[in-house]
């Protein structure tokens, strides 16, 4: 990462790859809350009754996804930020989130 030179001629594109990167994130958050639930680790609330824990985890995974875009904006809203390694790092972690929330993975767990 890097700031914003003299003569650079765009802008900075961190506060957009915080926000891409943050996607990333909130989407791990829901494999993750997923897997420690069905560990017996964490038992999710049920925030609303039709849905049960489901609305527990989500929210949860959403409150980390805008604590994680809070931060990151924060940091690189005024850099130039190379946008390869954000934009690998965002696949995994999306890859990673969508793999944990799947029955056939969860269950090995729980």
């Amino acid at each position: 990462m890097t700031t914003m030179s003299e003569g650079h001629e765009g802008a900075p594109n961190g506060a957009a790859l915080a926000a891409f990167l943050a996607a990333g994130i909130g989407a791990f958050a829901v494999g993750f809350f997923v897997i420690i639930n069905e560990t017996g680790l964490f038992a999710a609330p049920a925030l609303y009754g039709p849905a049960g824990g489901v609305s527990g985890r989500m929210t949860f995974a959403t409150v980390v996804w805008l604590i994680g875009w809070a931060v990151l904006h924060t940091r690189w809203k005024d850099r130039e930020v190379t946008s390869k390694g954000v934009y690998a790092a965002t696949l995994v972690l999306i890859a990673l989130g969508v793999v944990l929330s799947f029955p056939p993975v969860w269950q090995i767990f729980g």
